[in-house]
């Protein structure tokens, strides 16, 4: 089913904006799972969305209070996208970046059949190709192997799938609500959700949903998982209000451009020769989608 009045540049381009700022969020993530458990990290993420999200959404006027409805949709939304982070975080414990995105990179197939499926998004032989595509640059970059980690890959393969439920909700309630408040409502059920889970896990022996005081850096570490988290789900909540979710799923794996490089810079993590050239299928595939939508969003010449 089309939709005539999606403003689908403006999808894809808020779409890079979350490609971009996504591995932000899962390099500081990385980065504080040396100091501070799984749970407590993912609880500093919604944390931090809730306190600058309600604010802004106020000075906005936007902060419109949910229907029943809608709030079942935001628990539903905070439930998958905490099963989501929770995993990958946990991932990247054990796993390179690069990695982990490479194997959590069958996501855009789930989400574009999600999207057929249960929102009637058309989905032509060409998005498929895209994602395809795409996903092959993904393998060039990185061969991910179960041998070499374990049960611990199956991991971002259930981020992939969470989030791309996560991506289908999102798409349902997005259009009657600001990417803002949408995030500053789902950010608080997810508060609500993990919350209890962590007081009543304190003493046991589930070491992931320990929590421990912060020291030095560490508060940066979890101030970066936070911001990047708000600013990046503020785009992709965005992006869906205004492209289908089969437009933009295949722009996802610009996001492993973004992850190879800090990688790099901040990891220590060499691409080889295979790895830029599967950046550069990536990237030729992005662009590929970029265009194809900004010519078919046109309008028609009027005639002579």
């Amino acid at each position: 089913m089309s939709v005539p009045t999606d403003r689908i540049v403006a999808g894809i381009l808020l779409m890079v904006g979350f490609t971009v700022t996504a591995p932000v969020m899962d390099t500081f993530a990385k980065l504080a799972g040396d100091f501070v458990p799984v749970g407590q990290i993912v609880a500093a993420r919604f944390a931090i969305q809730v306190a600058i999200l309600f604010p802004l959404a106020g000075l906005m006027r936007v902060l419109v209070r949910p229907t029943p409805g809608d709030a079942l949709l935001h628990l539903a939304r905070a439930a998958l996208i905490l099963l989501a982070t929770t995993a990958f975080f946990a991932a990247l414990r054990h796993m390179p970046l690069a990695d982990a995105i490479a194997v959590f990179f069958i996501e855009p197939f789930v989400l574009t059949l999600l999207g057929a499926l249960f929102l009637g998004e058309s989905v032509g032989w060409r998005r498929i190709a895209a994602c395809v595509v795409g996903f092959a640059g993904a393998m060039m970059v990185i061969r991910p192997s179960f041998a070499a980690f374990g049960p611990v890959a199956l991991l971002p393969v259930c981020t992939a799938f969470c989030f791309a439920s996560y991506m289908v909700l999102t798409r349902r309630i997005a259009r009657r609500m600001t990417p803002v408040a949408l995030q500053a409502w789902t950010a608080l059920a997810a508060c609500l959700l993990i919350g209890p889970v962590l007081v009543l896990a304190r003493g046991t022996e589930i070491a992931p949903l320990q929590t421990v005081w912060p020291e030095g850096r560490v508060w940066v570490y979890l101030a970066g998982v936070g911001l990047a988290a708000t600013v990046s789900h503020i785009f992709i909540s965005g992006a869906v209000r205004l492209a289908p979710t089969a437009t933009v799923a295949p722009l996802q794996y610009l996001e492993i451009v973004a992850a190879t490089a800090l990688g790099y810079a901040v990891f220590g993590d060499l691409p080889d020769t295979q790895t830029f050239a599967g950046i550069a299928v990536i990237v030729a595939a992005g662009l590929y989608v970029f265009v194809r939508e900004r010519h078919l969003s046109r309008p028609p010449l009027p005639p002579p």
